[in-house]
């Protein structure tokens, strides 16, 4: 059977399944509405219904696999409330506590920088505050495992809530020249 693959640039407000009949997920957004997908197509990792960006999705199950069990890096742009300080992007690095199923857990060093400029985005459906209710900042960090939610809590605990989540790379592959919304089958996914 031939393998299919796909990156997507998922917009906010969609959950990374496909429909379900759950009746708690009624009026919820999700994948199958975006694009036509294979039956059997699985998203490789998830964005939570609040983050936007890159989504891998596959057939095979084992690239699936190959892909989250491995250390492969996930960068995300990720815009903070506040002017971020070098001492919170330093705890970032060296790996913070979070909560992960009602536990403790150390995240692993991770690469952060604070970006120079402004990444050119489209306009959120839902908006962020604006810059009338203080600074904000964006900053990128590369991480190789994936907790629930596990970027939103680690900027939390250094003192600087996430505004707006975007995955931009996983792995080698990147949104690069993609929209929003937009979907492209892949050869493959290394």
């Amino acid at each position: 059977m031939h393998q299919r693959h796909f990156r997507l640039f998922k917009p906010y407000g969609y959950l990374s399944q496909f429909q379900t009949n759950a009746k708690h997920e009624i009026n919820k957004k999700f994948l199958g509405e975006l694009f036509d997908f294979p039956e059997g197509t699985m998203a490789i990792g998830r964005l939570d219904k609040d983050s936007e960006g890159l989504l891998l999705l596959t057939t095979d199950g084992k690239v699936s696999y190959d892909v989250t069990s491995a250390n492969t890096e996930k960068e995300y742009y990720v815009q903070v409330d506040g002017e971020i300080t070098e001492e919170a992007i330093s705890m970032l690095r060296d790996g913070v506590k979070i909560s992960h199923r009602k536990e403790l857990y150390q995240t692993k060093p991770c690469k952060v920088s604070k970006l120079e400029s402004h990444p050119n985005f489209p306009e959120r459906v839902k908006k962020i505050r604006d810059e009338r209710h203080g600074k904000t900042t964006w900053i990128s960090i590369t991480i190789t495992e994936g907790k629930f939610r596990q970027v939103r809590k680690m900027t939390a605990v250094v003192g600087f809530p996430t505004l707006r989540l975007v995955r931009v790379r996983v792995g080698k592959i990147t949104l690069e020249g993609i929209k929003m919304g937009e979907v492209e089958e892949l050869e493959r996914i290394p």
